[in-house]
């Protein structure tokens, strides 16, 4: 097993950074390019969303079969694999004609990408020692924000000054060099046995989790959740580069800065937890997001900017409460249960996006706090739900 202070883990450890920053670069890419693209193609905020959403909603389709396939051929090569598909497909991307084309493009990235994302904290648990683990897997969450940040930043400022090709061919270059290193520095696995036959089970255990409320409840707000999380971001860039602010995209993709303040924060949902309801938690996170919204309604950059950054921290608290319950209330294939609270998670931000750009186009930011507040009263409610049923099933587990 890799322990930690050892030079394998070193190299392990930062490899699945390396692997997890990459997977997240190229997957929001393209999410500060949505106006560029909407003039590019002649296309409506919503249709040229899809650019965003395919490759987000292929995410979550994919992630369960890769977790699967990986019982067979193992995880280090399924992330491997997934690494090296990101520049092929990357650079298949400059021969799309059309929205449609791109779009498909995207969602085959997204595909790809769930390949490592499904597997990586499976080799981890596999390979490394338990005080390695938790080290390792905060170094890669770490990478996620890390990726997500420097992704929409790099399609912001290329896009702006070159082209949305030029961010397309650098990002698969970088891609190469990522995949290359990744390959170099990953040990192979010592302590993986392959198991077939893995389909039946995982599908067993997807309708099993499906079944228990406290765990289908937490994985409907992580999905609600995400969907306002990541396209009032979309939204705003719209609304920053439109009359009156006239903000060039490769500063409008600044805003996504902001993400930061949420990396604070999911760090001290695991000390709320400790002392107080998760459920809780989840309440007071939405209600530091809705006033971010709110906030956000002034017409003043700053204002934006400080609505944002209470966005994030809301958002990201109540995402890591909801993700730990999850695993947490899961009796079994704790694994499966992740799985599946991130297929939650992705297809909620992906429809998300095509609602909320929807009431910008109507209304604009006035539809938007219209529309998006209805999203929080959902989340108000699933949490309600979410604490009765809790309530419940710790009344029947004592008189069991």
């Amino acid at each position: 097993m890799i322990d930690i202070k050892t030079l394998e883990y070193k190299r392990a450890s930062f490899a699945l950074a390396v692997g997890s920053f990459l997977i997240f670069c190229n997957l929001y890419l393209f999410q500060p390019m949505l106006p560029l693209m909407a003039d590019e193609f002649s296309a409506s905020a919503t249709q040229v969303n899809w650019l965003l959403a395919a490759g987000t909603l292929a995410l979550a389709v994919m992630l369960v079969p890769w977790a699967v396939s990986s019982e067979v051929v193992g995880r280090r090569r399924i992330m491997l694999v997934s690494l090296f598909l990101l520049p092929v497909i990357g650079m298949l991307m400059l021969f799309a004609e059309g929205l449609l084309m791109l779009s498909l493009t995207r969602a085959a990235m997204g595909a790809a990408l769930a390949g490592f994302a499904a597997v990586a904290v499976a080799y981890m648990a596999e390979e490394f020692t338990s005080r390695a683990l938790m080290l390792a897997v905060g170094s890669y969450i770490s990478a996620n924000s890390l990726g997500g940040i420097a992704g929409r930043l790099v399609g912001g400022f290329l896009s702006d000054h070159w082209g949305w090709h030029v961010a397309v061919v650098a990002m698969s270059i970088f891609s190469l060099a990522g995949a290359i290193l990744v390959c170099w520095l990953l040990p192979k696995q010592k302590n993986f046995k392959p198991r077939k036959g893995q389909l039946n089970v995982h599908l067993i255990s997807v309708i099993e989790h499906l079944r228990i409320p406290v765990l289908r409840y937490a994985m409907l707000i992580g999905g609600v959740n995400f969907a306002l999380f990541v396209n009032l971001y979309s939204v705003m860039g719209f609304r920053l580069v439109a009359e009156p602010y006239s903000v060039p995209v490769s500063w409008a993709s600044m805003i996504f800065l902001c993400y930061l303040s949420g990396t604070v924060t999911a760090r001290l949902s695991g000390q709320w937890s400790l002392k107080h309801s998760p459920v809780t938690g989840m309440i007071l996170g939405t209600t530091i997001s809705l006033l971010g919204m709110w906030v956000a309604a002034a017409d003043s950059i700053a204002a934006m900017l400080a609505g944002l950054m209470l966005i994030s921290s809301g958002s990201f608290f109540s995402h890591s409460l909801a993700y730990a319950w999850v695993s947490q209330k899961a009796v079994r294939a704790k694994a499966t249960a992740t799985a599946l609270y991130l297929v939650h998670y992705y297809v909620g931000g992906s429809l998300g996006g095509f609602y909320l750009i929807a009431c910008w186009q109507y209304a604009a930011w006035s539809g938007v706090l219209v529309g998006g507040s209805v999203l929080y009263g959902l989340i108000y409610f699933l949490c309600f739900i979410l604490s009765k049923e809790k309530a419940a099933a710790e009344i029947t587990a004592t008189t069991a």
